[in-house]
């Protein structure tokens, strides 16, 4: 076992640790989760449990390891949470700070692992697209990452239709002025003005509650879950 991991379940007060009377009070038809968000410098936790939802943004600055699981012990204090009311942990995959990824994927497990909760993997592009399920024939989803853009193409039900691969911006000017595409609000002060001007381009925000939808569509990672880096 990662040390890192072991050092986890010492942090974990006992009163969170699931036991099976808790366990089986949960509703099963409705999916609790955790979702952590590390991809970019202002994160987020989110949870829903019994309909209810909480949110909390994380500080820049408190990203690393050790802060990140005290964070989350207190937004679960702060709003009356144990981690007997979720079933799931849901956690973002990238594109993103390497190191912040990796310390919140190891959290993510740690925690999982010591409450027997089920782990799976979203990336930020797929999660753009959540909106247009079943809506559009083709999706374009564009992110960008040390000033680079980075394009993922998926088709109406959300399944890859291509890799990860990097375009320029005067690609993206020639080629997919007319795609339909998608880009997520909380990064569109990177883009260049130009990309904003492009037809057929859909700025989204992005929602933690339309994890459940891609969890329930079997759209998420539940395999080997490891941070999407991109060079």
């Amino acid at each position: 076992m990662p040390t890192f991991v072991f050092k986890l379940f010492k942090f974990i007060p006992k009163d969170l640790f699931i036991d099976n009377k808790s366990k089986s009070s949960i509703n099963k038809a409705v999916m609790n989760f955790l979702s952590i968000d590390c991809s970019t410098s202002i994160g987020s936790l989110f949870v829903k449990t019994k309909n209810k939802t909480y949110n909390k943004l994380l500080q820049s600055d408190k990203l690393n390891n050790d802060f990140l699981m005290k964070q989350i012990l207190d937004f679960f204090s702060v709003n009356e949470l144990k981690f007997s009311d979720i079933t799931h942990i849901f956690v973002n995959q990238g594109p993103g700070n390497f190191s912040s990824l990796r310390g919140s994927l190891a959290t993510a497990k740690g925690i999982g692992l010591a409450k027997n909760l089920n782990i799976s993997g979203y990336d930020t592009f797929i999660w753009s697209c959540v909106k247009f399920f079943n809506q559009e024939e083709s999706i374009c989803s564009i992110t960008k990452y040390r000033e680079k853009y980075f394009l993922k193409n998926y088709n109406k039900n959300l399944k890859k239709a291509s890799n990860i691969k990097e375009v320029s911006l005067e690609e993206l000017i020639k080629k997919y002025n007319n795609k339909f595409k998608v880009v997520p609000k909380k990064i569109i002060h990177q883009f260049d003005k130009k990309i904003l001007k492009l037809k057929n381009l859909h700025i989204v925000d992005l929602d933690h509650k339309e994890l459940e939808f891609l969890a329930l569509k079997g759209l998420l990672d539940a395999g080997l879950i490891k941070p999407l880096y991109l060079s």
